[in-house]
C-alpha cells in the first residue's frame, strides 16, 4: 500500500499507513480478513 501511495518503505510510513487502514476498519469502510490484509467492505 505504501508503494501505491508513493511512500518510501520506511517503518514510520508503514506504521502510519497501517494505522490509517485500521481506522478505516473501525469506521466500517474496510474489512481486515487476516492480519495486514485489508479489503473494501461490501
Amino acid at each position: 500500500m505504501c508503494e501505491a501511495l508513493g511512500h518510501e518503505l520506511l517503518p514510520k510510513n508503514i506504521e502510519g499507513t497501517r494505522a490509517k487502514l485500521k481506522r478505516l476498519v473501525r469506521f466500517d469502510v474496510l474489512t481486515e480478513a487476516d492480519t495486514g490484509s485489508f479489503s473494501r467492505k461490501q
